[in-house]
């Protein structure tokens, strides 16, 4: 599978994954629209927050990290919340749309 991005084909595997790390905003446009996800400033938000923990830890986090990190920067969020922005899950849908390869390990709660 790829993805074309300003006119550059972008390996991903067969689950839609980037197989390398795109911070180019254009790819987050474009593997949205594959999923079907309209993106609004909070999906941009937590889209910035994924890209952040791949940078500094080389993985993005799994659910619970992730409710976690993610309520510490905007008081509020909750499970429904992320769920509403990535409703195939948001541990596993949100790196997808941030352009980052897959997650490793169990991903869980």
């Amino acid at each position: 599978m790829m993805y074309n991005v300003k006119g550059v084909d972008l390996e991903a595997d067969d689950q839609g994954y980037l197989l390398e790390p795109v911070f180019d905003d254009e790819a987050v446009r474009v593997i949205a629209a594959a999923e079907g996800i309209v993106l609004s400033d909070a999906h941009w938000e937590v889209i910035a927050y994924l890209r952040d923990q791949y940078r500094d830890e080389g993985a993005t986090p799994n659910f619970r990290a992730m409710l976690k990190g993610m309520s510490e920067i905007h008081p509020g969020v909750d499970s429904k919340y992320l769920y509403d922005l990535f409703p195939v899950g948001p541990a596993k849908q949100g790196p997808k749309v941030a352009g980052l390869p897959q997650p490793l390990g169990k991903g869980g709660y």
